[in-house]
């Protein structure tokens, strides 16, 4: 404890040095923190809300885009795919069940997705308030849509045309909420859930002319995507070719499009690790001269530790405490500005309404930040440790 106490008061005694070998290091870890964060919460995400969707059809384009705007919801889909279409889909052997998925409206920014309420069974989800609706124009509300709405079971509101705050107002369909989403950290939390006769209603509504041509829109209808569960795993090798060759549609797998994903955010994770490897490289090269400096400058105390009766192994341990010090202290607020960094990056996110990365979480991965701190300050402290064991106590005396 005695040697824990004079570390603690060596190191203060150049303040200036300590706090910026300490910022040094601590940014190093910060980088460190961040990656491992945003990588756990965004593959706890990715697991989450993939779960149990085999595979994704809609209309032809960009496959990536498809499984971002229909499972994440936060892209902008390629297109709409005709309902016959859908219904024939519904009757392909290998198809065990679909979930439609309709976009077009939302309410400040908020998705109203028109569905089916097998949708929120798939996540499992529970209310918290009110009922699931049972008739077209009725909605139910995601947890955070719901809190960031200020919408309450039989508030009224309008939904706005587009997938972004702003769009025309569809002033003459009003929506009526019937129920309210306990919190369940899918994406349900941040969508306007409502009937897929909904979306219907309103824009037919909105742009039918006379029964005529609502009857034309009607034997035209379209949605937007449907989720798609195989009734065999073996489907996977020939179903989505299948509809990639024989229909207008196309098949994504949500698998292999995140794993491109993925990928893709590993080229830019690397370089960031790479930044964070120099950082800490650079933080113990610091702390070495430090340490090294102190055994020079500290001559004479060191002397009269050892004229005291101070064996060489407890001079040497002094320096290593020191060191496990400044571990110590920039493990914390590595940690803590990692935390900071990646709670402002939700934040930011939240504001579109995007990819929830949520609040302060420790998994597991962090212990290796606390370890890397001390693995890094003690290595830069070995080499002066090494030289104050190996120095006699004539040696310092002669050096002062």
């Amino acid at each position: 404890m005695k040697t824990l106490f004079f570390a603690w008061r060596y190191l203060w005694s150049r303040p200036l040095g300590a706090a910026l070998n300490v910022l040094l290091l601590s940014l190093g870890l910060a980088s460190i923190t961040f990656l491992l964060l945003v990588g756990h919460q965004l593959t706890q995400a990715f697991e989450r809300d993939l779960a149990g969707i085999d595979v994704v059809v809609g209309a032809k384009g960009s496959p990536m885009q498809l499984i971002l705007s229909g499972v994440f919801h936060i892209d902008v889909p390629p297109g709409n795919v005709p309902l016959k279409a859908v219904r024939e889909l519904e009757k392909h052997p290998l198809v065990a069940s679909v979930i439609p998925i309709s976009l077009g409206d939302n309410l400040r920014g908020f998705r109203i997705v028109g569905t089916s309420q097998a949708y929120i069974q798939h996540y499992q989800a529970t209310l918290s308030a009110g009922r699931l609706w049972d008739a077209p124009l009725q909605v139910v509300l995601g947890a955070t849509a719901a809190r960031q709405l200020g919408l309450v079971v039989g508030n009224t509101f309008a939904g706005a045309h587009g997938l972004g705050a702003g769009g025309h107002t569809h002033g003459d369909s009003l929506y009526t909420v019937t129920g309210v989403l306990a919190p369940s950290g899918s994406v349900l939390d941040r969508l306007v859930l409502t009937d897929t006769a909904s979306v219907w209603k309103v824009h037919e509504d909105f742009t039918a002319v006379d029964e005529e041509d609502r009857q034309v829109m009607e034997e035209e209808r379209e949605i937007t995507m449907v989720l798609v569960r195989y009734k065999t795993p073996m489907a996977a090798m020939s179903f989505p070719r299948y509809v990639n060759t024989s229909t207008d549609m196309q098949a994504a797998a949500p698998a292999l499009e995140i794993s491109r994903l993925l990928h893709m955010l590993g080229l830019g994770t690397d370089v960031l690790r790479a930044f964070a490897g120099v950082l800490l490289l650079t933080a113990g090269l610091s702390v070495f001269i430090a340490l090294w400096s102190a055994v020079r400058e500290r001559s004479g105390d060191l002397a009269l530790l050892r004229m005291l009766g101070a064996p060489p192994a407890q001079v040497a341990a002094l320096l290593l405490c020191e060191a496990l010090w400044l571990g110590l202290l920039a493990s914390l607020a590595g940690l803590l500005l990692g935390q900071a960094c990646a709670a402002a990056l939700a934040w930011l996110l939240q504001l579109d309404n995007s990819l929830l990365l949520g609040g302060m979480v420790w998994p597991p991965e962090l212990l290796i930040v606390p370890v890397l701190a001390l693995g890094v300050s003690v290595g830069a402290a070995l080499l002066p440790a090494w030289g104050a064991f190996r120095v006699s106590v004539l040696s310092l005396l002669q050096s002062r």
